[in-house]
């Protein structure tokens, strides 16, 4: 599988984790229907597509990037369309991670381009 496919992929698992947190938080507690079968479906999603990705790029990166691009994007939609405020020291906290995930991605030897 080349390198383009492999990272679609694990953007899209990144999103599905994203739409799947998303509507966790909506679903009060596995109580309204539509947003429990979003968050399984979209966890469902991603998991399948992660575990492809692991076929391929080893655990570790795969994970930091992950976790790293799902921390921001979370905060960022939950920011946006949640009103849930961001303060100047999460602000620069998510901008460290952010760096962290990029500087893995772009510099590590663990992980082939």
């Amino acid at each position: 599988m080349n390198a383009a496919l492999i990272y679609l992929l694990l953007f899209v698992a990144i999103a599905a984790e994203v739409v799947a947190t998303t509507a966790l938080a909506r679903s009060d507690g596995f109580a309204r229907l539509i947003p429990t079968l979003i968050a399984l479906t979209g966890y469902g999603i991603a998991f399948w597509c992660l575990s492809i990705v692991l076929r391929t790029l080893p655990t570790g990166i795969v994970y930091a990037i992950w976790s790293g691009f799902g921390i921001v994007l979370i905060a960022l939609v939950a920011w946006l369309f949640q009103g849930q405020k961001l303060d100047a020291p999460a602000i620069v906290g998510l901008g460290l991670i952010l760096a962290g995930v990029l500087v893995v991605n772009l510099f590590s030897t663990s992980i082939t381009h």
